[in-house]
This record gives structure tokens, C-alpha cells and sequence, in this order.
């Protein structure tokens, strides 16, 4: 997992740290699209006002994504639940956006199970709590 300044890891650093990135530079454009969106509006409002903007912003820069999209959720073959990610970008990688103090462990969790059911790699957190938005990049 990768972290920003404001997580709890060092942001890796260098052409051979970003050589082992997974989607470099879709992360960066749709980290440097949620920075806009924190910059301009600000912390304060609900997780969806962010999402919304977000949607705006990456839509300006013509990065395709699906909003809201629905995934079944199986257990032994029987439908049990649907799954419901904020975004899927590019349809490679999901990005949830939050408005909490700080990511924790339960944050990771579900971002795991997410890329589980939806057999995606890649998901991108991004906390609009703080003036300072904060972000962290989730593997599987």
C-alpha cells in the first residue's frame, strides 16, 4: 500500500519506485483532479458533494468513469448483497471518497473486499476532512 505525506508510509520516490506503481499516471491525474476539488471548495461538506465535484473535474480532463456502479455480492453462488464503489476510473481502479478524521484500518478492509468482489488491482482513498487533502493507494 502506498501513502501519501499525510498517511502513515512514505510516498515512495523515484523513477524505480514509480516503474512498480500500478496505473502511475492515472493516479496521479485523478490524485491531482481530487486536490483541485479540495483546493477550490474546501473541507466541510458531505462525502457526496466531494464525489460529485470530482466526477466534474475528471470529466474536464477526460478521464472516463462510471459513477455508482452496482456488483453483485455472491456467497456460495446465491446472491447476497450488492456492492456500490463511489467510482470505478478508466474501468481499472476504484476511488472512494471520505470525509473522516483519519484512514484506519476498517478503511483498508473494505477497500480490499471492494477490489475482491469487483476483481480490480487498484483503489485510490481520498479524505476531504482536512484543508489538506490526504489519499492513500490500495494493492491487491
Amino acid at each position: 500500500m502506498d501513502d501519501n505525506p499525510n498517511g502513515n508510509a512514505p510516498l515512495r520516490t523515484g523513477q524505480h519506485a514509480e516503474a512498480n506503481l500500478l496505473y502511475p499516471e492515472l493516479s496521479r491525474t485523478i490524485i491531482g483532479a481530487a486536490m483541485e476539488v479540495s483546493n477550490k471548495i474546501g473541507p466541510g461538506l458531505r462525502e457526496k458533494a466531494y464525489e460529485r465535484a470530482l466526477c466534474l473535474e475528471l470529466a474536464k480532463r477526460r478521464i472516463p468513469f462510471c459513477r455508482q456502479k452496482v456488483f453483485e455480492v455472491r456467497y456460495d453462488g446465491e446472491l447476497i448483497d450488492t456492492l456500490i464503489p463511489d467510482l470505478i476510473v478508466n474501468d481499472c481502479l476504484i476511488v472512494d471518497t471520505k470525509v473522516v478524521s483519519a484512514f484506519d484500518q476498517s478503511h483498508e478492509s473494505q477497500m480490499l473486499t471492494y477490489l475482491q468482489i469487483t476483481q480490480l488491482r487498484l483503489a485510490i482513498l481520498l479524505n476531504f476532512k482536512h484543508r489538506q487533502l490526504a489519499w492513500k493507494r490500495i494493492v491487491r
